[in-house]
């Protein structure tokens, strides 16, 4: 197996503020947006974002964590082992008019922010729908949904694996490509 880190220490912090000042820019002092983490990794990067904005803007900004599990289409056929376990949605608020900004680390096939935007309909009807990543694995996609804003993004094939590193979790921030090396011979 080969690792490639493509992110990390300071590069990985100055990502994040990259992706605050591009919110700002569009979404001013947060009035009429909410910021809403999908989980179960997108929380860490919705809280990690809001905590930077809330100290760049000096204002609080509405948060909340969103459970897909059950809006995938894909959430019968997740292999055979056992019953589901859902994460929590945490969402306080109601998103009628308001501008949704769906925080996710990775993108890949597009499935999970597909059923994003069905599971927030229980909480109004958004005025609309933005989506920031860490990640976005270009060239994967299953489904015609793309990011409005994008930390890096990485041309990998499927066999690939990004695993994105939080400190919160994993006692580090990175982002690191990860490559099946195939043998050669007969084994």
């Amino acid at each position: 197996m080969k690792q490639s880190i493509l992110l990390d220490g300071p590069k990985f912090q100055i990502t994040i503020q990259r992706l605050c000042r591009q919110l700002i820019e569009n979404h001013g002092d947060f009035s009429n947006a909410v910021v809403i983490g999908i989980q179960p990794r997108g929380t860490f990067l919705a809280r990690r974002i809001v905590k930077e904005l809330e100290r760049m803007i000096e204002k609080p900004i509405l948060v909340g964590d969103l459970d897909i599990t059950f809006y995938r289409d894909d959430f019968r056929t997740k292999g055979n082992a056992g019953p589901l376990l859902a994460n929590s949605t945490n969402i306080n608020f109601i998103v009628e008019g308001k501008d949704v900004i769906f925080i996710d680390d990775v993108l890949w096939t597009g499935r999970t922010i597909r059923a994003a935007m069905d599971a927030v309909q229980a909480f109004g009807r958004a005025r609309s729908i933005e989506l920031l990543v860490l990640v976005d694995r270009r060239f994967s996609r299953q489904i015609p949904i793309q990011p409005d804003y994008i930390g890096i993004q990485v041309d990998s094939i499927d066999s690939q694996k990004v695993i994105v590193n939080w400190k919160e979790s994993d006692d580090q921030d990175s982002i690191i490509l990860v490559t099946e090396k195939k043998s050669l011979g007969n084994d």
